[in-house]
């Protein structure tokens, strides 16, 4: 059990983008130079996040993409949702034939526990994230790291 690649870049994704909210649109080539995440990985994951109605698109010069609702109402679970991911502890996605197309032993309890991680996830707001200390000073030195690298381009 565990969440993909896919569902971390874009919480991380998304939570940058709330981050740099107030200066605008985010580029997804900022992004990809703060989170170290490939431009072209971000685009499939911000034509997703789109289509989900998580965020929208600006085009034009200084365009990027902004959050569509207010980073209190988003969840990290609509995040990994939007992007087709979720986190499922059995081994039969959920389907109950884990065990010749019968339920095994333990499916209730590691079904239990996917419902656990998905309430845990979905009562952390992308705002909340913001808030946190530890979130902020990572963000900081990420923007003075591209500060920094901008100047010596």
């Amino acid at each position: 059990m565990r969440l993909t690649t896919k569902g971390r870049y874009a919480v991380t994704a998304m939570l940058d983008v709330a981050l740099h909210a107030n200066e605008g649109p985010t580029s997804l080539a900022d992004i990809a130079d703060r989170q170290g995440i490939s431009q072209a990985y971000l685009e499939q994951l911000f034509g997703r996040l789109r289509r989900a109605g998580l965020v929208e698109s600006v085009r034009g010069p200084g365009g990027g993409y902004r959050l569509r609702h207010d980073p209190e109402e988003l969840s990290v679970a609509d995040v990994v949702g939007a992007v087709g991911e979720g986190v499922d502890a059995t081994r039969c996605g959920g389907t109950g034939d884990c065990q010749d197309g019968e339920t095994c032993l333990t499916h209730e309890l590691w079904a239990d526990l996917s419902m656990q991680i998905h309430l845990f996830l979905s009562r952390i707001s992308l705002a909340s994230l913001v808030r946190r200390g530890d979130v902020m000073s990572v963000a900081r030195r990420q923007d003075i790291g591209n500060l920094i690298a901008t100047r010596h381009v």
